[in-house]
């Protein structure tokens, strides 16, 4: 277990991003070691069923990793675990998950890990549709919403900015008072990632965000994305492997899951390169 005062040796990093975590800093969590995220042999099984089998996996504050595989790799239970919707009230988990040097995820119920600063997102977007765009930026973001603390009528201007800088984020901001329930897939998609922008997440966790998209939404969530870039962790769980490409770009690492491991990892031509790749996942 890898704790401040006795590291012990890390795996080699990949090749950084120009200043890819210039702006990453967090308040809350321990970053002495360099890594946000740290998994080391994690297993997880359902009534006899192994759905992740000594799972290793290392995250740097500031990154932004892509997560590809086969269905049924592990990917989506990697996240539960992480997030603690599945932990070892309701499975048997073994191994070591921790957020930063200090925190063991696998102690925390999903309420106190999400307030922690690690956000998800799911395959479908939620979102309050029959609100505007910036309602639903506001009741996002974490602060007193007792009726008293609403007393003074309308928004303060620290919130007022929040919200605008959450929209230019986003791509929003020419939607911003239109219902939300009026917007496209993708723009929907873009306005939870600002909701859950709002509650300043240290680490962000995206399950096939792409999905259902068309390529021009599929470009713009991209843009999103890389603009995201070094503000806070990020991992992407996607199976579009052009989506992927704009994501990793040459140098950023991605991690290829199959049957609850870690098959292949490094730049994604270096695993797109991989035969076990290609024969598990990519060949397919």
């Amino acid at each position: 277990m890898r704790h401040a005062t006795t590291p012990p040796k890390k795996p080699e990093k990949s090749p950084q991003w120009p200043n890819r975590y210039l702006a990453f800093q967090s308040k809350t969590i321990d970053l002495s070691h360099d890594e946000i995220l740290y998994v080391e042999d994690l297993h997880v099984s359902f009534d006899g069923f192994a759905a992740i089998q000594g799972l290793n996996l290392y995250l740097q504050p500031g990154e932004l990793r892509c997560v590809i595989g086969p269905n049924g790799a592990g990917k989506t239970t990697l996240m539960d675990v992480i997030t603690g919707k599945t932990g070892p009230r309701n499975a048997k988990v073994t191994g070591t998950v921790y957020l930063g040097q200090s925190i063991n995820l696998l102690h925390h119920t999903e309420s106190e890990i999400a307030q922690m600063g690690i956000g998800r997102k799911f395959q479908k977007p939620t979102i309050f549709e029959a609100l505007a765009v910036w309602e639903n930026l506001q009741l996002a973001r974490k602060e007193d919403k007792s009726w008293w603390a609403a007393l003074p009528v309308g928004l303060s201007t620290e919130l007022e900015l929040a919200i605008s800088e959450c929209l230019a984020t986003v791509g929003l901001m020419a939607r911003a008072l239109d219902c939300a329930g009026d917007l496209s897939h993708g723009e929907k998609q873009r306005l939870e990632i600002g909701m859950l922008l709002m509650q300043k997440p240290d680490l962000l966790l995206l399950d096939e965000p792409a999905a259902g998209m068309s390529d021009e939404e599929t470009r713009d969530l991209a843009i999103v994305l890389n603009r995201l870039r070094g503000s806070c962790s990020m991992m992407v769980i996607e199976h579009d492997i052009g989506f992927v490409q704009s994501l990793s770009g040459a140098f950023g690492k991605v991690t290829v899951l199959a049957e609850g491991k870690v098959l292949s990892e490094g730049t994604l031509e270096k695993v797109k390169a991989d035969p076990a790749v290609i024969e598990s996942y990519l060949g397919r």
